[in-house]
C-alpha cells in the first residue's frame, strides 16, 4: 500500500467514526443534521474536535455536490457575503497599527484582514477528497464569476490556498507511456487541448514511439488526475508544422539519434486550477531529465498555437484608423474570408509575405494594457524564458488553428544559459527576446509600413524567410 493511500484510508476512517459520534442522535447531533449549509460552515469553525471537525466537512462537503446549479451558486454568494474578514476586528487592528507598529500588531492585523472563509477551506481540506472536491468548487465558481463581480474576492481566496497547497514541493513528475494503467491513458485523451486525440491508435502513435515522450505533474491528493501534461517529439531537426509531428507515415527514430526536443502540446487538466501556474516548473524539469537520459540532445524547443493572432489581426482590419496595415495589405487580407485560400498557392504565397511581418508585430511590439505580450502562449513561454524563433506560415492548417491563428505556429527556444536573463528582460523591460529572423520580419512590417504604399523593404523577402531555422513555407 502506498503511503497517499495509507494516509487516505486513515482520514476516511476519522472521518466515519466522527460523523457516527456527531450524527448518533443527541439533540447537538440532531441539530447538526437538521442544519443549514451556513450553520453547519459555522459549526465547523468553531470546532475543536479532530473527528468531529472532519465530519463536518465531509458532511458540507457531501451537500455541496449534491446542489443543483442555482443552490450551488447560493453557496458561493453565502461564503462571499458572510465569511469574509470580521470588519469590527479589522477596523480595531488597523486602528491599534496607526499608533503601534510592532510585531505583534502587525501579526494581529494580518489575522484581522484574512477572510474567515480561507480558514474554513482549509478545513474542508481535510476531508479524504477534499481537494478534489475545493477543486471542483472552484470551476463552479470561475463558470459563474463573469455574472458575478462580487465574487473575484472568493476566487483569490482560492487562488491564494491553492498556490500554497500545490507548491512545486508537493508535486511528482511522472513519464507518461503505453504502460501507464488504462484509467491514466483515457484522462490524457480527455484532456488534451491542443491538438485532440482521436482515440486509442492515436494516442499508443504518441506514446509507444522511442521517439516520443510524455511527462505529467501528479498531486498526492489527487493521485490518479494529472494536473497538466507535456507531450515531447525527438527529432533531428526543428519541425515547422505539426503535420510533421503527428504524421502516421512519419519516419521514427532511435531516441538517442535525436538532436532535438520537441515540446508540441502543452495542456492543463483541471479547469479548478486555472491560474496556479505548473507549465513552467513542468518544461525544465522534463528538459533536466531529458539531458540527463539524452546528452545527445542539443536544442529544447515548442511548436506552439497563437491562439490570440486571428482575433488581433481582426480588429486591426476593422479599424480604418489603423496604420499598422497599409492599404496593400488590407487588400490582401481580404483573401482570408475565403476558407479555401490556402489551396491556391498564389494566394498562398501572397498571404505569407503579408501575414508574417504582421504576425512578427503582434508578438514584438504588440502588449496587453499591462504590457504583457498579447498572446496567451507567448506569455507563458516567454514569461519562462524561452526565446521567440521562428514563424511557421501554415504550421496547422486544422480548423481550430485556421479559426484562431489563420494556420500560424511558432518555436520557442529553450537555452538553459539564457533564461534567466531572457525572463528578466520581459520582466525588466518588457523586451521580447526573439531571433534575427523574426526581428527582420518586423522591421520588413515598419519599412513597408513607412513606405505607404504596401511596398516591401529593400531587404527581399525570400532572404528573410531563408535565414529562420530551415526557413521558407512547409
Amino acid at each position: 500500500m502506498s503511503e497517499a493511500s495509507f494516509f487516505s484510508d486513515m482520514l476516511q476512517s476519522i472521518t466515519d467514526r466522527g460523523r457516527q459520534l456527531l450524527f448518533s442522535g443527541s439533540r447537538t447531533t440532531q441539530a447538526a443534521a437538521k442544519a443549514d449549509l451556513q450553520t453547519l460552515c459555522d459549526m465547523l469553525l468553531s470546532s475543536r474536535g479532530e473527528a468531529s471537525g472532519m465530519a463536518l466537512a465531509a458532511e458540507i462537503l457531501d451537500r455541496w455536490e449534491a446542489l443543483d446549479s442555482d443552490g450551488a451558486q447560493a453557496f458561493l454568494h453565502m461564503l462571499h457575503e458572510k465569511f469574509g474578514p470580521d470588519t469590527a476586528k479589522l477596523d480595531q487592528a488597523i486602528e491599534n497599527y496607526r499608533t503601534d507598529k510592532s510585531s505583534a500588531v502587525i501579526i494581529a492585523l494580518h489575522q484581522a484582514a484574512e477572510p474567515r472563509r480561507q480558514e474554513l477551506l482549509r478545513r474542508l481540506n481535510h476531508t479524504p477528497n477534499g481537494t478534489a472536491k475545493l477543486v471542483r468548487m472552484r470551476q463552479h465558481l470561475l463558470a459563474s464569476k463573469e455574472q458575478s463581480a462580487g465574487y473575484h474576492a472568493l476566487d483569490a481566496d482560492f487562488t491564494h490556498l491553492f498556490g500554497s497547497w500545490f507548491n512545486r514541493g508537493f508535486l511528482t513528475l511522472r513519464p507518461i507511456d503505453w504502460s501507464t494503467p488504462a484509467y491514466i491513458l483515457e484522462k490524457i485523451i480527455k484532456y488534451e487541448a491542443v491538438h485532440e486525440i482521436a482515440g486509442w491508435e492515436e494516442l499508443r502513435r504518441r506514446l509507444a514511439p522511442s521517439d516520443r515522450r510524455c511527462f505529467a505533474f501528479f498531486h498526492p491528493r489527487l493521485a490518479d488526475e494529472p494536473l497538466v501534461f507535456v507531450e515531447v517529439a525527438l527529432t533531428r531537426s526543428v519541425p515547422g508544422a505539426i503535420g510533421d509531428v503527428l504524421d502516421e507515415g512519419r519516419e521514427q527514430i532511435n531516441a538517442d539519434e535525436a538532436t532535438t526536443a520537441v515540446f508540441y502540446s502543452i495542456s492543463n487538466c483541471q479547469d479548478g486550477l486555472r491560474g496556479i501556474s505548473f507549465g513552467n516548473f513542468l518544461i525544465k524539469q522534463v528538459v533536466e531529465d531529458l539531458r540527463r537520459d539524452l546528452p545527445g540532445l542539443k536544442n529544447f524547443v515548442t511548436l506552439s498555437p497563437v491562439p490570440g493572432f486571428a482575433r488581433w489581426l481582426a480588429k486591426a482590419r476593422a479599424s480604418a484608423a489603423d496604420r499598422s496595415l497599409p492599404e496593400a495589405a488590407r487588400k490582401t487580407l481580404m483573401l482570408l474570408d475565403d476558407p479555401n485560400w490556402p489551396d491556391n498557392e498564389d494566394t498562398a504565397t501572397e498571404m505569407e509575405r503579408v501575414l508574417l511581418p504582421l504576425a512578427a508585430r503582434y508578438f514584438l511590439i504588440e502588449r496587453t494594457p499591462e504590457g504583457r505580450p498579447v498572446d496567451p502562449v507567448a506569455r507563458f513561454h516567454l514569461g519562462n524564458g524561452a526565446r521567440l524563433e521562428r514563424l511557421n506560415f501554415l504550421g496547422d492548417r486544422s480548423p481550430k488553428a485556421m479559426q484562431q491563428a489563420h494556420g500560424l505556429m511558432v518555436n520557442y527556444l529553450y537555452k538553459l544559459d539564457d533564461i534567466v536573463a531572457n525572463h528578466e528582460a520581459l520582466a525588466q523591460r518588457g523586451e521580447v527576446i526573439a531571433s534575427p529572423a523574426v526581428k527582420n520580419l518586423a522591421n520588413q512590417h515598419d519599412e513597408s509600413r513607412s513606405s505607404g504604399n504596401g511596398q516591401q523593404g529593400s531587404r527581399p523577402f525570400a532572404q528573410i524567410m531563408n535565414s529562420t531555422l530551415g526557413g521558407g513555407r512547409k
